[in-house]
C-alpha cells in the first residue's frame, strides 16, 4: 500500500472498530480530568480509576485541594506510582489555578503546560476531551503503532505528532487519539503483535516476514 492509502484504510477500519470513543480515565469536569491524566503517567487507566474515587471524595475542585495537606494526597495515589512528585504537582497546580486562573483549567495549551507535572502530553489530553478542542496527544502506545503503520520514521513522540495530524484530517483527530489507544491494547500490543500479527499490521503490510523494529520514544 502506498502512505495514502494505508491512511485512508486505518482511518476506516478504526471507525469501523470505534465508532464511539469513551474516554477512559473517570472525570466529571475539566479540573478532574487534568488530574486524572497527571495521575496516569507511567500508570494504567484503570489503577487510576481505582484511586481518583477516594481522592475526589476528599476533593474534587482546586479550592478544596489546594487545602489538603501533601501528604494526605500523596497518601491516596501512592498505588499510581510516582507520587511524592505527583502528590507535589497536583497540590500546586491547584493554587495557581485559584491565584491565576480563578479557579478554572484554562482551554489554554500554553497555560496548560505552565503548570506544574503537566506536560504536553497531559495538555493535549485535556485540550481535545475536557474541551473538544483538536489535538494528537501521542504517548508510546500511539508512537509504536504509528511505526508499525509506516505513519512515521519514529525519531520521536514529537515528530510523531506532527506526521500524524499532517497525514490525518483535523476533525478526526480527538477521536484517533483514543482509537488507536483501543486498538493498540486490543489487537496490536506491545508483545503481542510485533508488526506482522495483527489486522491492520497485517494488510498494510502483507509482505512483511520479519518483526518491525521500533524506536522507544
Amino acid at each position: 500500500m502506498l502512505k495514502k492509502e494505508r491512511v485512508d484504510y486505518i482511518l476506516d477500519e478504526l471507525n469501523r472498530l470505534y465508532p464511539e470513543q469513551p474516554v477512559p480515565l473517570d472525570h466529571t469536569d475539566p479540573y478532574t480530568l487534568l488530574v486524572a491524566v497527571l495521575l496516569s503517567a507511567q500508570c494504567t487507566d484503570e489503577r487510576v480509576n481505582q484511586v481518583t474515587p477516594t481522592l475526589f471524595a476528599r476533593a474534587d475542585n482546586p479550592q478544596d485541594m489546594a487545602q489538603v495537606p501533601v501528604d494526605d494526597i500523596y497518601q491516596i495515589i501512592r498505588p499510581c506510582g510516582l507520587a511524592p512528585q505527583k502528590s507535589k504537582a497536583i497540590s500546586k497546580l491547584s493554587q495557581i489555578l485559584l491565584d491565576e486562573h480563578d479557579g478554572d483549567v484554562p482551554a489554554d495549551m500554553d497555560e496548560l503546560e505552565k503548570l506544574p507535572g503537566v506536560g504536553h502530553k497531559t495538555a493535549s489530553v485535556v485540550m481535545s476531551q475536557a474541551f473538544g478542542v483538536p489535538a494528537f496527544p501521542v504517548d508510546t502506545h500511539i508512537h509504536r503503532l504509528a511505526q508499525r503503520w509506516g505513519l512515521t520514521n519514529g525519531k520521536s513522540v514529537a515528530q510523531t505528532e506532527k506526521d500524524l495530524k499532517r497525514l490525518f484530517p483535523r476533525d478526526h483527530w480527538n477521536a484517533l487519539h483514543l482509537q488507536i489507544i483501543f486498538y493498540g491494547r486490543e489487537y496490536c500490543t506491545a508483545r503481542g503483535c510485533d508488526g506482522t500479527v495483527c489486522p491492520i499490521c497485517t494488510t498494510c503490510y502483507p509482505n512483511r516476514k520479519s518483526p518491525k523494529k521500533t524506536r522507544k520514544a
